[in-house]
């Protein structure tokens, strides 16, 4: 996502998966601190500034190491719907991975914002087909046609060892996770020095089923039984 997300509600950390988990002040729950706003704000800015300044070779070795712990988590054969994304500000390059899903029977898909502070869709995605530029200027597929994904893999600029994720603060996932109904699989991923002691969490932030960077794999004792139940069906 692009950093204008920020602008737009500092208030979010983490992506959600039910109507209580969006914008707190709408469904009556408490906002965050101040200090954690200011916080989460300054981390934020601290760990993109780490990300982008680290090589380009080292960001690639380090996302094939990423993208071989997500096929260890994933089957190698799936009929299944994925959300991924377009990497922005060093964010791991999944773009390769993604064709290989296509390979594997998965259908691939790209978010799309439609409207400032509105849930996103999903489209379908294969490399080779047309983009175009979207809201802040990231590229979307120009077909309209929207799936409802499966698995949600987001990337991260921070997490902590509970799975919880920093993004963006713009709270993007939150109301598109919300307006899906069933839940999907939502999978964080990033490099291990995105690893935080915490990143604050408030009584809103909901923690990711899985976190994956190119050192570790975090299944969240809570989200055992959903990452089976989607991973096997």
């Amino acid at each position: 996502m692009s950093n204008d997300e920020e602008n737009d509600n500092p208030e979010f950390a983490s992506p959600a998966c039910l109507m209580h988990e969006v914008d707190p002040a709408y469904m009556g729950l408490e906002p965050q601190e101040p200090d954690v706003v200011a916080w989460r704000r300054e981390e934020r800015r601290r760990l993109i500034e780490i990300r982008t300044q680290r090589p380009l070779v080292e960001r690639e070795e380090r996302t094939r190491s990423l993208c071989r712990r997500l096929d260890s988590l994933l089957p190698h054969s799936m009929n299944k719907t994925i959300s991924v994304y377009w990497p922005l500000a060093g964010e791991p390059d999944l773009r390769d991975w993604m064709h290989s899903l296509d390979a594997r029977g998965a259908t691939c898909l790209l978010p799309v914002v439609i409207q400032k502070n509105c849930p996103l869709v999903f489209r379908p995605w294969r490399r080779g087909e047309a983009l175009e530029k979207g809201v802040f200027n990231i590229p979307v597929p120009i077909r309209l046609e929207e799936q409802r994904p499966d698995i949600v893999i987001a990337p991260v600029i921070g997490f902590d060892s509970d799975c919880y994720r920093l993004g963006f603060g713009g709270g993007y996932f939150d109301r598109t996770l919300a307006s899906l109904g069933s839940r999907p699989l939502v999978i964080g991923v990033g490099y291990e020095f995105q690893r935080m002691e915490s990143i604050r969490p408030q009584a809103h932030d909901i923690p990711m089923d899985v976190i994956v960077t190119d050192q570790s794999l975090i299944v969240r004792e809570r989200s055992r039984s959903l990452v089976s139940w989607h991973l096997d069906a």
